[in-house]
């Protein structure tokens, strides 16, 4: 196996594929490699922690038909601290692997391509296809991934569910404390219910190159597949069942407050600031006689604090919140203003933008 490749793209590609390679968890070494596969000019870079996996197609100036894993990482810190715009050789005699740059080399030991565990393939005529623009993905993915869960005794919580309805596809999450759904595609043909684990979300997040402006998104009944311009992420789904989330979302509210989203998260802030004693619970309160939305804390042993925002109110009300669910929800928001719905103490809190319902944010009153 050979291949001669500028430096620039082999660390790149590297970069991506290494992050997904098992590392000291795993009690199956051939995990911690990339599997380098040459086959009629077609190069590929391969890494799996067995739950997921990447690949990313190499342009190459030259190649030889051949296989092999080395430790993915040392390659890729290797290349990585090579000089830029050289042309980097990699060759494999055995299980042998050479990689040299000008005056630089190394030989590093790789294993066998047989003990490289087979991936599970997706039937592409048969999956289920979604495209979404690269913007648009990011946005969503964002807006909803803060609200997955790390308890893995509810396994289902800690992914983001897709799902069509009204033929449109959605994505959400929840971690029992606050939800969060995004309208992702306006207009879909097919249908789809799963979860994708919320980490793999995060390895195609970091994965989108400027180069990427469409991503597509297969779903098999175990698998789903991101296609990213050479790079593809494959990920077991969850196997669970998702919570019927939108019986949670509020039909009306008492009243929806219009607020600058910056004012809110300066107000927030501040009241965070003396939340930490009380686990962080602040305390939103409309208050209609001076026509004002108040958050506030109290911290016995530093005192209190009370800062208003201008605001047309209905009638009286209070909720108390955590304040780093509020903060995140409004860090979440694209537009300017935003709409607080309010419905009493004990009723979750609806936060949406002023103008787009396509994102829908959920927070649970704290019982104090």
């Amino acid at each position: 196996m050979e291949i001669e490749v500028e430096q620039s793209k082999l660390a790149k590609a590297l970069g991506v594929v290494s992050r997904v390679a098992a590392g000291s968890r795993t009690t199956l070494p051939v995990l911690n490699n990339v599997l380098i596969r040459v086959d009629e000019g077609k190069v590929s870079l391969t890494t799996t922690n067995l739950d997921m996996a990447v690949v990313d197609y190499l342009p190459v100036a030259s190649s030889k038909n051949g296989v092999v894993t080395v430790p993915a990482k040392l390659l890729a810190e290797f290349v990585a601290n090579l000089p830029k715009g050289e042309k980097v050789q990699i060759r494999a005699e055995g299980t042998k692997v050479t990689t040299v740059a000008g005056k630089y080399s190394s030989t590093v030991n790789g294993t066998p391509a047989d003990d490289f565990p087979e991936l599970p393939g997706i039937d592409e005529e048969k999956a289920v296809r979604f495209k979404i623009g690269v913007d648009e993905f990011k946005v969503g993915i964002n807006q909803v991934n803060i609200a997955t869960s790390n308890d893995m005794t509810r396994p289902a919580l800690t992914g983001v569910y897709f799902n069509t309805f009204e033929n449109a596809l959605y994505i959400a999450a929840t971690d029992g404390y606050r939800l969060a759904e995004r309208k992702f595609i306006e207009k879909v043909q097919a249908e789809v219910a799963a979860i994708v684990p919320a980490s793999s979300l995060s390895e195609v997040m970091r994965s989108i190159s400027d180069e990427v402006e469409e991503i597509e998104i297969l779903f098999d009944e175990t698998q789903v597949r991101f296609r990213l311009g050479e790079i593809e992420i494959t990920s077991k789904l969850i196997d669970g069942s998702f919570p019927d989330y939108r019986q949670l979302i509020p039909k009306k509210m008492e009243q929806e407050i219009v607020l600058d989203r910056n004012e809110l998260v300066r107000v927030t802030k501040l009241a965070a600031l003396f939340a930490r004693e009380v686990g962080g619970s602040v305390t939103c309160e409309t208050r209609k006689e001076k026509g004002t939305f108040a958050v506030a804390a109290i911290a016995n042993e530093f005192g209190e604090n009370d800062s208003e925002i201008e605001a047309e109110v209905l009638e009286d009300a209070k909720v108390t919140l955590n304040s780093k669910f509020l903060i995140d929800a409004i860090n979440a928001l694209e537009e300017t203003k935003l709409t607080f719905g309010i419905s009493g103490k004990l009723s979750p809190v609806l936060i949406r933008n002023e103008k787009s319902q396509k994102y829908t944010h959920i927070i649970m009153p704290l019982k104090v």
